[in-house]
């Protein structure tokens, strides 16, 4: 049949050539193709917006144990709790680093559908700051990396060159400067906005204020420059209060359920993942009223209970006991009943159960942080607040210091009542105004009360790429390193994530270039902000 088939069209185009060749490319194209004037630009912002703020794994294995804001006994997290590969750890190298292209690739689209027309000019800029929001995160987490050329496949450009960090950071000011100034509030905003719901007024506020985060890590690179644009994010107009948080609410119900709940849901990290004795240390040494807002023990004794995802916990302060990094559960030296302060397992409750040997150190709190509708928050008011307070005890013209701490404490007790759709991590008014007139920021100690809380906020908000990025800037909080047999690094702490094992077969010639340029490509490795 096929052959026939063949054979007589053969015969009848020798015949018909006109009649066999007519409408050939309306039979022949599919009605269901989608061109770039069949797509509206708007519905990539939501997309790239989601893509970014869901980390999970991405940064829990290693930055929120980098940092001793958790701190974990089981082997997978050995990663980032004893500088131990495992649970096939070089895997997640590439996870920020893929995250944070997949949704730049989103903005890059979306920028290109909405080039030289007009009526889209705030949905562009809008880009431009997603696409610097987006690439801090990767290269301060990597180091020199693609920019300049990135996103430019269609055009032909598959291997990027790696742009130096400090070119990055030029070129990420520079265009967070324009982009703000030319946002115009008379005009449409993004109509699919998973931020602030197209608000104008808040996308310039969060442009100055992404400008002023951006400025501060130069703070030991180039002071002139930090200053200089700090100074234009306070007179351009930061964030103003909590209403101004940039996050993103999940929807479990819709495909996009909470990576992060996702990741602390399974059953071995539920039983394991606490929070760190660091981070509990430092808010009990101040009474701070969030130990009961983030942290819960188990109701009850035994392995059941400990590993019961239904069942809220017991949050009362006084309760709350944060474990130290660096032990296991495998009954040698380092078990974690070895551990000073060790509080002993929680026994049995029938028998068939068996002990909870960490039944009774704090996890963070399952209605908060195991929500699978819970929110992602990426950049607050206080976290530009504290900022400002920094740069004002530096003696740069952004403020009173005093009055921007005290605004930031505040804010980031009330940013936790914001995690869930339905406020679980609630601290009473009464008690923030509490908190907030005992602890005035003291000339002498400014910028480590104000990093410490730099600490506090991020860790608590789950955003530990933040956490480990202004850790490294900062000094603050000073940590001990972990010793563990089979480190990858020894005697000092992670200053930065490898680059993705793949880069040296796919881009290798820009590969090899960063490298050089950096100094080498391993955890110890500083990038160039991290004097």
């Amino acid at each position: 049949m096929k052959k026939r088939y063949i054979y007589s069209c053969i015969i009848a185009g020798s015949i018909f050539m006109a009649g066999c060749t007519k409408n050939f490319d309306e039979i022949n194209t599919n009605p269901n193709k989608t061109t770039a004037d069949l797509i509206n630009p708007n519905y990539l912002v939501s997309q790239a917006q989601m893509n970014f703020s869901q980390t999970g794994y991405d940064q829990l294995l290693f930055q929120s144990m980098w940092t001793q804001s958790l701190a974990s006994t089981f082997s997978y997290y050995s990663n980032g709790d004893k500088y131990v590969l495992g649970g096939s750890g070089i895997g997640y190298y590439n996870r920020t680093w893929n995250a944070g292209y997949s949704a730049l690739t989103l903005v890059d689209e979306m920028k290109n559908l909405v080039k030289d027309k007009p009526e889209f000019a705030n949905l562009d800029n809008c880009g431009t700051i997603m696409r610097v929001l987006f690439m801090q995160r990767i290269t301060d987490l990597y180091g020199d990396a693609p920019y300049s050329e990135e996103g430019q496949a269609k055009s032909g450009i598959f291997t990027p060159v790696f742009d130096k960090q400090q070119d990055i950071y030029t070129a990420m000011l520079s265009q967070l400067d324009a982009a703000a100034s030319a946002l115009d509030a008379s005009k449409a905003g993004p109509t699919s906005d998973l931020f602030y719901g197209g608000d104008i007024s808040k996308w310039k506020r969060l442009a100055y204020s992404l400008m002023l985060k951006v400025a501060m890590r130069l703070t030991k690179a180039d002071a002139a420059t930090a200053q200089k644009y700090a100074e234009k994010a306070f007179a351009g107009g930061t964030m103003t209060s909590v209403a101004d948080n940039a996050k993103v609410l999940t929807d479990n119900a819709n495909g996009n359920s909470n990576s992060n709940s996702n990741a602390l849901l399974v059953t071995d990290d539920f039983r394991e993942v606490r929070w760190g004795k660091t981070l509990i240390d430092l808010l009990k040494s101040t009474n701070d009223p969030r130990i009961s807002a983030i942290a819960e023990i188990t109701v009850g004794n035994g392995k059941a209970a400990n590993e019961d995802r239904n069942t809220a916990g017991d949050n009362t302060a006084s309760l709350q006991l944060g474990m130290p990094n660096g032990y296991d559960l495998l009954n040698g030296s380092t078990d974690i009943s070895k551990a000073p302060g060790y509080p002993g397992a929680t026994p049995a409750a029938t028998g068939t159960d068996a002990p909870a040997p960490l039944g009774k150190y704090s996890r963070p709190r399952l209605r908060v942080y195991d929500d699978r509708n819970a929110v992602n928050m990426i950049y607050t008011y206080g976290e530009s607040e504290l900022l400002l307070a920094e740069a004002a005890s530096k003696g740069w013209n952004t403020g009173v210091a005093a009055t921007h701490f005290a605004n930031a404490l505040a804010a980031d007790m009330r940013s936790l009542a914001l995690m869930n759709a339905t406020p679980v991590a609630v601290v009473s008014d009464a008690d923030i105004a509490l908190y907030v007139a005992a602890h005035p920021l003291l000339p002498a100690t400014a910028l480590q009360q104000i990093n410490l809380e730099y600490y506090v906020v991020t860790s608590t908000t789950f955003n530990f790429n933040e956490t480990f990025a202004n850790w490294r800037r900062s000094g603050f909080p000073v940590l001990t390193p972990v010793t563990y047999p089979g480190q990858y690094v020894s005697g000092g702490l992670p200053r930065r994530m490898p680059y993705p094992v793949t880069l040296p077969q796919t881009n290798g010639t820009n590969y090899q270039a960063a490298v050089s340029s950096m100094g080498g490509d391993n955890f110890s490795t500083r990038v160039w902000w991290d004097k």
